[in-house]
């Protein structure tokens, strides 16, 4: 009969907690398969990779991809704000890749000169 009691409390903590950690999970996992992808794209750092604007149309899918795992983060946040804050990065560089692609901009080092 205690467990039926406590049922409420379980459901309170449970749902937020859950959505926590599997986002935690979901990004841990993002920045690993982008840390490995920097590395098969001859990138010497992830944030090298991140800054740079993609070359190729693997690499434009790849940064549409980005912005729309960081979107969704972001929405699970207007469910529980904690997770808006693990989707606001991985949205930046995302969108911004997105932009540089579809301006057609080529690689941008870090003094702003486009190469």
């Amino acid at each position: 009969m205690e467990i039926l009691q406590l049922l409420p409390l379980f459901i309170i903590l449970g749902i937020p907690t859950l959505i926590v950690v599997g986002s935690a999970i979901a990004t841990v996992v993002l920045f690993k398969s982008l840390r490995r992808r920097a590395r098969e794209q001859g990138h010497p750092s992830l944030r090298a990779y991140l800054r740079a604007a993609p070359r190729t149309d693997e690499e434009k899918r790849d940064a549409a991809d980005l912005a729309l795992k960081g979107l969704v983060l972001c929405l699970l946040g207007m469910i529980f704000a904690p997770a808006l804050l693990f989707g606001l990065i991985p949205l930046f560089y995302g969108a911004r890749k997105v932009v540089y692609a579809s301006m057609g901009l080529g690689f941008v080092d870090p003094t702003g000169s486009a190469g």
